[in-house]
């Protein structure tokens, strides 16, 4: 098993940046690839990003693209979405998830384990 725990989350005004964190413990040896999600009140859960094993591949949403970027430290642990010029749209609870398969897969029904998430607010 693996535990995801996200951290970073808050209130923010618009224009602003935040740094969410996501820390994996557990089997970490299973884990390819990393990916951030979010899901605003009465949406689906949409993909923001997704990292490699290591870190060398990033692919992004595009509503996110050029704002937001995806990191980690190195193959495993932990992984990072630093979000600059935040919008009201960007408000939403953002879940970190990992993939034991190696696919770069931007589909929430792939990911194999999920964090519990953290909110992030901005404000107009």
């Amino acid at each position: 098993q693996v535990q995801l725990v996200e951290s970073g989350g808050g209130l923010v005004q618009a224009g602003g940046s935040l740094r969410l964190s996501c820390a994996a413990s557990g089997r970490t040896f299973n884990i390819y690839d990393m990916g951030w999600f979010r899901q605003a009140p009465g949406k689906e859960r949409e993909f923001v990003s997704v990292i490699s094993r290591s870190g060398g591949f990033t692919k992004y949403a595009d509503s996110v693209k050029g704002r937001f970027t995806m990191s980690r430290d190195n193959a495993k642990n932990p992984v990072y979405l630093q979000m600059n010029s935040l919008k009201p749209e960007d408000t939403a609870v953002y879940y970190c998830a990992a993939d034991t398969t190696p696919r770069w897969s931007i589909s929430p029904s792939t990911y194999d384990y999920w964090g519990q998430g953290t909110q992030v607010t901005v404000s107009s």
